[in-house]
């Protein structure tokens, strides 16, 4: 009888430490970090830099959308100009770059409507036209300059809030521990990373405008020359 009842207590006893070692795993099962939770970890300063993220996002595609607007101008624009001056129909040359309607188009529209007059008056009008239409091009873009130096500097703000979270923590519980620093970390190490993102995003895009709008300041020079030379040729 004893033989049996300690073979009941000894299965029994197995069956406890085996129902154990399947609960531990759950009951150690690490907890799922998801993106936002450890956005939200950042602290306050991930507000400012979510504000400037959202705004460079902003004036990029605005600004990427006119620029691409103001580049699509018919190929053959000044070969149509030149036809049209050559056989004395300036009328139809107006109406060409109003129809066109661009930066190149305007400027030489404001050339055309100054024919008759000194080639230095001309010049100096199709220079202003140009000045006027690039400063439309370049509007808001300098605010991406602006963001991709603000940027960082705000993660390094979340650094050193990072930093004094963690000696305020340890002060207090005068003990250095990974529980002790990890929220101080956290607001370190995630402030600067997005800090530093959202710079360099806002740099690449920064400069990926301002080529854009060289392209055309290069095209407007050119075909500006062109329209004086045409203009200053024998009989015109």
């Amino acid at each position: 009888m004893i033989t049996l009842l300690q073979g009941v207590t000894d299965t029994a006893n197995q069956l406890v430490d085996t129902a154990n070692n399947l609960a531990q795993p759950i009951t150690q099962a690490p907890e799922e970090l998801h993106f936002i939770d450890l956005l939200f970890k950042g602290g306050w300063v991930m507000v400012p830099l979510a504000l400037l993220a959202f705004s460079g996002l902003i004036i990029f595609v605005e600004r990427y959308i006119t620029i691409r607007k103001a580049s699509k101008t018919e190929s053959n624009l000044m070969l149509q100009i030149k036809q049209y001056i050559h056989d004395g129909r300036l009328d139809n040359a107006i109406a060409l770059c109003k129809n066109n309607n661009s930066p190149l188009s305007r400027m030489l529209e404001k050339g055309l409507k100054r024919i008759g007059r000194p080639i230095k008056d001309i010049e100096a009008a199709i220079e202003n036209i140009g000045k006027l239409e690039v400063s439309k091009l370049e509007k808001n873009i300098g605010i991406l300059g602006i963001i991709a130096g603000i940027a960082p500097m705000l993660g390094f703000v979340g650094t050193i809030i990072g930093v004094i979270t963690i000696f305020h923590e340890v002060s207090i519980k005068g003990a250095i521990e990974i529980g002790t620093i990890s929220g101080g970390l956290y607001t370190k190490m995630i402030t600067s990373a997005t800090g530093l993102i959202v710079g360099i995003i806002a740099y690449v895009l920064y400069h990926i405008l301002n080529a854009m709008v060289e392209r055309i300041i290069l095209r407007m020079e050119t075909d500006s020359i062109e329209f004086i030379d045409l203009l200053e040729e024998p009989g015109k």
